[in-house]
Formats: C-alpha cells, sequence, structure tokens
C-alpha cells in the first residue's frame, strides 16, 4: 500500500480517538504565559516549570534533560542593526558614485557584496560566538529541557528519530510580528528592485543603448526610498521583556506537553520520539542550534524528522486554522520536506481538519532552520493571523484557541503514527534511508 492509497484507509486501531484534552491545553497556556526573555529570571522560571510539567505528565526526572547552554545576543540584536546601518551608508554612496564616477560604483558595489557574503558565512553558526559575537555582544544563559521515549521494536541506536519541539521564551518587540515581517518583505523586495534598475542601468550606459532614462532614474530612487525607508525602521527594532507569550510561543509548548503523555504510553515502534523545549528561540534560535550539535552525530540523515510548533491558533480571527511552511524561496520555490507535509496533510484529510501549506519568502527564523541546515527533514506548524498580536503586550492567553491545539495535536498523532506504521516500506521504497 502507498502512502496515496492510505488517505481512504483507516485501521481498527485508529478509530479510537487519543484523550487529549482542551482543559488541560489551556491549563498549559495560562501557566506559561508571562514574559519570559531568554538570559532573564523569569526564563529560568520557566524552565524550571517546565522540567516540573514533564514530571507531572508522568516522565521520571532522571528522563528529563536541562540543558545549560551560553550565547551571544549580538546575532539577535546588534547585528540587525549593524546591516540596517551599512545597507543604508551603501546606499546613499552608490547614489552618490553613479552621479560622480561609475566605474566606482561598481567597485564600491563589489565590496560591499564581499562584506555582506563574510557576515552571512558566520551566521551559520551563531551558537559559537567568534569574534564579534565575543566583543561586541552580551553573554548569556539559557536551558533546553529535552525528554526523549526510546522506540519499543529495535534498538535507540538503530531506530529513527522524530524531534516534537517548540520553544519556551518570548519577547516584545518595537513592531508586531506581522509589521516586521512586511518591513523585510519590503527591505528585500525593494533591494530586488534596486538591483534590477542598477544593473538596467549600466547595460544601457556601457552598451550605447537608446533609452529613455527617466525610466532608471525614477526605478531608482523609487527603490531606494522604499529599501532606505525600511532600513530606517528595522534600525529601530529593539528587544523587550514585555510579551506574556500565549500565543508566541506558550501554544507550540502546549500541544508538546500534550502529545509527550500521550506517547509515553504509546511510543513507537521504529522510532525514538523527542519532546524539546528549545529556549533562546526569540535570540537567534540558540537552543534548537546547540540541540543538533549536541546530537547530530547520533542521527542519520534520512531518518529524521523535526515537528515545530509556533504561534499556533488565534481566537476570533477570520483566519484561526492549522498552516504549515509547504514551500519557500523568493523568485524560486522550494518544496519543504515533501514527505512530511504529505503526511500531515494526509491526517488531516482523514481528521477532516483544514490544515493549509503557505509559501515563505522571507521575514520568519524559527527552530528548523539548523535542522535544515543539516539537510534533515523539518516542519513548522503554526498560525499566520498570530503575527498580529505576537511580541506584544497583546499575546495574553484569551489571543489562543485551545479547539485549534486540539486539532493539531490530532493531525500530528495521525501523521506520526503512520510513518512508524510505514516504515518498513518507506525503507523498501528508499523515501527515507535505512541503512547503517
Amino acid at each position: 500500500m502507498t502512502i496515496l492509497e492510505r488517505e481512504n484507509f483507516i485501521r481498527p486501531e485508529e478509530i479510537q480517538k487519543p484523550q487529549f484534552q482542551k482543559e488541560r491545553l489551556r491549563n498549559f497556556i495560562n501557566k506559561f504565559s508571562f514574559p519570559r526573555l531568554a538570559g532573564t529570571k523569569a526564563e529560568e522560571r520557566a524552565t524550571k516549570l517546565t522540567f516540573e510539567t514533564f514530571k507531572e505528565l508522568g516522565f521520571e526526572e532522571k528522563q528529563v534533560l536541562m540543558r545549560k547552554f551560553e550565547f551571544s545576543d549580538f546575532y539577535s540584536t546588534t547585528l540587525i542593526k549593524l546591516i540596517m546601518s551599512m545597507n543604508l551608508i551603501f546606499n546613499l554612496i552608490l547614489i552618490l558614485f553613479v552621479f560622480i564616477y561609475v566605474i566606482l560604483s561598481i567597485f564600491f558595489t563589489l565590496f560591499m557584496i564581499i562584506i555582506v557574503m563574510l557576515i552571512v558565512k558566520g551566521l551559520k553558526h551563531p551558537e559559537n560566538p567568534g569574534f564579534w559575537g565575543e566583543y561586541f555582544g552580551v553573554n548569556l544563559e539559557a536551558t533546553n529541557v529535552i525528554t526523549k521515549i526510546p522506540a519499543s521494536s529495535i534498538s535507540e541506536s538503530e531506530a529513527g528519530n522524530i524531534i516534537i519541539s517548540a520553544h519556551i521564551d518570548s519577547k516584545s518587540q518595537s513592531y508586531t510580528t506581522f509589521f516586521r515581517v512586511f518591513l523585510y518583505k519590503l527591505w528585500l523586495y525593494g533591494g530586488i528592485a534596486m538591483a534590477f534598475f542598477y544593473i538596467l542601468f549600466l547595460i544601457v550606459l556601457f552598451a550605447n543603448i537608446p533609452f529613455d532614462y527617466r525610466f532608471t532614474l525614477y526605478g531608482a530612487w523609487i527603490s531606494v526610498s522604499i529599501v532606505s525607508t525600511s532600513n530606517l525602521f528595522l534600525m529601530f527594532l529593539n528587544t523587550h521583556n514585555k510579551s506574556p507569550g500565549a500565543l508566541d510561543n506558550a501554544s507550540g509548548m502546549a500541544i508538546v506537553f500534550e502529545l509527550s503523555k500521550f506517547f509515553l504510553k504509546n511510543p513507537l515502534n521504529n522510532f525514538n520520539i523527542w519532546f524539546c523545549q528549545f529556549s533562546a528561540e526569540e535570540l537567534g534560535t540558540m537552543g534548537s542550534r546547540i540541540f543538533v550539535n549536541d546530537n547530530e552525530n547520533l542521527f542519520v540523515k534520512g531518518r529524521v524528522f523535526q515537528i515545530n510548533f509556533d504561534m499556533i491558533s488565534c481566537k476570533n480571527h477570520k483566519k484561526n486554522e492549522i498552516e504549515f511552511f509547504k514551500s519557500y524561496g523568493t523568485l524560486f520555490r522550494k518544496i519543504n520536506s515533501p514527505l512530511l507535509s504529505k503526511y500531515f496533510e494526509i491526517s488531516a484529510k482523514k481528521e477532516s481538519i483544514s490544515l493549509k501549506g503557505f509559501n515563505l519568502s522571507t521575514g520568519a527564523h524559527t527552530d528548523t532552520v539548523p535542522f535544515h541546515m543539516r539537510g534533515w527533514d523539518a516542519i513548522d506548524i503554526t498560525t499566520r493571523a498570530a503575527a498580529k498580536y505576537t511580541h506584544t503586550k497583546k499575546d495574553i492567553p484569551e489571543k489562543v484557541d485551545a479547539s485549534v491545539l486540539f486539532d493539531t495535536c490530532l493531525i500530528t498523532q495521525g501523521a506520526i503514527k503512520m510513518i512508524d506504521d510505514d516504515y518498513k516500506k518507506l525503507c523498501e521504497n528508499n523515501e527515507i534511508f535505512c541503512g547503517v
């Protein structure tokens, strides 16, 4: 039976629904809805509460790991201001050089491209402070809280690994997530337009092509104005510790807790299943990066799945629904974790629950990033409408819809169960790697 043939097939043991509880989900939301920026006493309190909650759900103390780590805040606070300042200066100097001496503008552009490439290279592993983080940032401490349920039919070392995750910390900012993402998109697309008009200007100039210069002139000024305006706003994007973080991300934490309770009593046959409450996601996805660094030697590419929950539901909003990042890219779109996405879509269809995929162009940096960097399958479950309130004081428990969290638990449990049941077929069809 192929994965697609499963859509209309239900095993007898799957008829009984898991005992997820909306009231328990609400209790988790209320329990963790208080400001808890990573590196603060409030985040320390939240990690201790997380540890105690796992124990209350039935895990033994020795099963729950509290992994402390240090990181620099440079990459999540100062760096964005540095990049925006450099970009603003670049725009101004580029315009000046174009009018004075075009050749000099080309050399200056190449110089800035090299600088940006070096910065991007350093961003691959911001959990390692390096020169910039060490001398221009503040070192902070945070804690991941992790537990694992080993596979029941095969050894831990031979089993695949499924990581269920959310993040503990919260933050508030000068602007809402919705407006911040809008600014990033404005900056990105404005930059693409600026590059287009600049290249067109050079082609027309050096090829001596008869052309109405007003087109490139107006286009360049408009795109430079857009990029510069977004630069100025982003330069004043500051981080605070004022958001209760109910949607972002007590909602994700609640789902991780609820699923952990179910799978503690119903372990998978062929996969170890991890339940991770990462910290410092809001300050550079540091917790998930540390987790991957700690465990990547235990994981085999092609036999690892991560399911990350971040900002689930938005009560009383017309788009209060479950969504996932189905593809990503600006000019060219790439399908994100097609196998994992397909199982989620089938599970949602079986449960008659709406699940919508969307393309992510820019503006989001979640705990799936370090997993994608290793080439592992990872998927983000979210609700875009929640961006209206996240990173603000308005991110309170009343904005969370426990019914949507409940449905998310059902879909996720179904998808995980199908992956586990299909383990041998997936191996035989080379859809996952099952070698040594």
